[in-house]
């Protein structure tokens, strides 16, 4: 069963708390996401870092009920 955004949501607002994220859904079918996650969490981070950070949240649904995740991530500007 795919990943609803509100259960993705929700699972990266625990994660990231003070965070902007904005979800898209790919292909309309809860299976295929884009995430943009501006968090203070990222600030002085590598992009890939940042991304480790995501994957380390969701990595015990990353494969399977959440079958694709592309990643835009940032600090927030000062």
């Amino acid at each position: 069963m795919p990943m609803s955004r509100a259960e993705l949501e929700a699972r990266l607002t625990t994660a990231f708390p003070d965070s902007e994220i904005v979800l898209t859904d790919l292909a309309g079918d809860n299976d295929h996401w884009k995430a943009r996650i501006v968090s203070p969490a990222f600030r002085g981070l590598p992009r890939v870092r940042q991304h480790q950070l995501v994957n380390k949240a969701l990595a015990d649904v990353l494969g399977g009920t959440l079958h694709a995740l592309a990643l835009e991530t940032a600090a927030p500007a000062e």
